[in-house]
């Protein structure tokens, strides 16, 4: 009852999982990712293990294609389980069971897959692969969005929308960006409407945080106020100043 796409961003290593559905909160259930080592994402009739245990073998060694081998072999209710994955080389593989409902299938290719399950046509998963490719060059956030529309636009999940999710992870165990929409009318509309949020001062704010090579992260709190400003300032010049950058806090 949901598509989703998995994506390892070669230029800079990123992994990202974006994914969209008819069902309740699928933020908390689907996306499962380790900076660095790799993602997966688990759907149809869920088993959260194939997510938790798939990072975790891909942190020990083990290929992506192993990995569906592995998981599937012990699980008696594979035939109606998905899940596809991407290690940190972009290595990939995908598991479609059969008993999945109609329509499911997966697509992969350099860097990225697409699977779902209970969807409109095969048509959602192969318009989400092409605008993912087409879009190349602009900022993955971006690419995995629009990606993801462009599934909507063809169909996505048959039975209508409720959630949605985006997350992505640059080299840290912890999320450079991470939100969710657990119950909406156009769960996509608002994802992207809080990734504009985030743009504001969030993801300026998410450089500063610590990392395994800087345990103390950048604590002088100027420099990223500085950058807001003229980011702010920029937008009003432009005659498009942001409806929700004057509730916000500022960072000093």
């Amino acid at each position: 009852m949901t598509w989703s796409i998995v994506a390892r961003e070669p230029e800079t290593g990123h992994l990202a999982i974006a994914v969209a559905t008819r069902f309740f909160a699928v933020g908390s259930l689907v996306p499962h990712i380790r900076g660095g080592i790799g993602a997966v994402a688990t759907q149809a009739f869920v088993s959260p293990l194939y997510g938790i245990d798939g990072v975790t073998m891909l942190a020990a060694g083990h290929a992506p294609d192993e990995i569906v081998a592995t998981l599937t072999a012990r699980d008696e209710g594979r035939e109606q389980r998905q899940f596809h994955l991407i290690d940190a080389k972009g290595n990939n593989a995908a598991f479609t069971g059969a008993k999945c409902i109609d329509w499911a299938g997966h697509l992969i290719d350099d860097n990225v897959s697409v699977a779902g399950n209970m969807l409109a046509g095969p048509q959602v998963i192969a318009e989400t692969l092409s605008t993912f490719k087409k879009t190349k060059g602009k900022p993955l956030a971006e690419r995995l969005l629009e990606a993801m529309r462009a599934g909507e636009d063809a169909g996505g999940d048959k039975r209508g929308k409720q959630s949605a999710a985006l997350v992505i992870h640059r080299d840290q165990d912890y999320a450079w960006l991470n939100i969710w929409v657990d119950d909406s009318t156009d769960p996509l509309a608002e994802l992207e409407r809080l990734y504009a949020v985030a743009q504001e001062r969030y993801l300026y704010f998410a450089e500063t945080m610590a990392t395994r090579q800087n345990p103390d992260g950048m604590i002088d709190r100027r420099e990223i106020d500085e950058k807001i400003a003229a980011l702010e300032a920029a937008r009003i010049a432009e005659g498009r100043p942001s409806a929700s950058f004057a509730t916000l806090p500022k960072l000093s």
